[in-house]
């Protein structure tokens, strides 16, 4: 959470546009992978596309919550 707010810090002082992408249960094709600038894992886990949307809508919320200072009970 920590390294995505500062990831996110970084984003926003960049300027930068963001997209998160998430592909099926057989992954992303290796076009998509190349052409992405970063790519991050939320779990090593198969997730359904359902549930991935609510954990990548926590961690932001999460990451927000830091950098506007609100107490992060992991730190």
């Amino acid at each position: 959470s920590v390294k995505l707010a500062s990831l996110l810090k970084y984003w926003q002082l960049q300027g930068e546009n963001v997209c998160f992408v998430f592909g099926g249960a057989d992954g992303m094709t290796d076009a998509l992978k190349q052409r992405a600038k970063m790519m991050l894992r939320l779990s090593s886990s198969t997730l359904p596309n359902g549930m991935v949307r609510v954990l990548l809508t926590e961690q932001l919320y999460r990451a927000v919550s830091i950098l506007n200072h609100h107490p992060y009970h992991r730190e």
